[in-house]
């Protein structure tokens, strides 16, 4: 009987290294699996209250993905809350950010060679994200006499006016919805827009202080000239005394010096009303 159980045992173990040796080989590890991995949102690290991520979307702190480090897929993407559409400002940060991340108003090609800073030696923003991250907290061109802000709505997004993609093209496009217009010699911008019940944009003042613009609205007799002032951009009038230019048009190298409220016995200004 004992003989009979181990040939059975014998038998039964060389069936089974029978069936291994002539199946065929399983690989223990599939090869046309592939893991997705989940993508990670930059965001505008904690503010008191709000955040704005790389999607477009505003949220708060407790709302935020602690994964994805994205806010919810939920409500108004890009929003514009608390902008002027016109001026490109924001009265908050946030909404700054995700007011700029729309494609319909800053594209990438227009961002890649925008500096971060002034210095010749300073790098380049690498994305939108970036740019409007960095162009909304810190952009000179909101403040006056670089110590105050020009209006609550002092974080702006609009291309800084000395880049290499700020050329006569985007100049235009920023200046859709505004009436450009020229006064009469010694008016302000402020009292040439309220004659035409407007109001004066001083960031477009930026745009407008440009020799192409310049010489689209006016004569400039081919002549566009570095000045300092607050009544500028303008145009020299033809009958101002021969030191100051005569037909002549100014623009000033000094941005903290542009104001809706300067103005000159000897200029015509160029105005951005709305």
């Amino acid at each position: 009987m004992k003989m009979s159980f181990s040939r059975l045992n014998l038998f039964l173990l060389f069936f089974h290294l029978l069936i291994l040796q002539f199946s065929p080989r399983i690989s223990a590890i599939r090869k046309d699996v592939g893991f997705q991995g989940r993508r990670i949102c930059k965001n505008t690290v904690l503010g008191r209250y709000l955040l704005s991520d790389d999607n477009g979307h505003v949220c708060d702190a407790l709302s935020l993905n602690p994964q994805s480090r994205c806010c919810p897929e939920k409500g108004e993407k890009f929003s514009c809350h608390g902008c002027n559409v016109v001026s490109e400002c924001c009265d908050s940060y946030e909404y700054c950010v995700s007011c700029c991340l729309n494609p319909s108003r800053i594209k990438e090609e227009q961002v890649m060679n925008v500096k971060v800073a002034k210095p010749a030696t300073a790098g380049k923003y690498s994305n939108v994200f970036d740019f409007c991250a960095g162009r909304c907290r810190h952009n000179s061109e909101s403040v006056v006499h670089e110590n105050a802000y020009l209006s609550d709505f002092h974080h702006c997004f609009s291309l800084p006016s000395n880049s290499s993609a700020a050329n006569y093209t985007f100049l235009e496009a920023r200046l859709n919805g505004i009436n450009v217009l020229v006064g009469r010699r010694g008016q302000s911008c402020d009292s040439v827009c309220k004659s035409k019940g407007q109001s004066c944009v001083p960031n477009k003042l930026l745009v407008l202080n440009q020799c192409d613009i310049m010489q689209k609205y006016m004569s400039c007799k081919g002549t566009c000239l570095a000045s300092i002032g607050p009544d500028q951009p303008a145009e020299v009038v033809d009958d101002a005394p021969e030191d100051l230019n005569p037909g002549a048009c100014l623009f000033t190298q000094t941005q903290s010096m542009l104001s809706c409220y300067g103005s000159h016995q000897h200029t015509r200004r160029l105005c951005p009303c709305a």
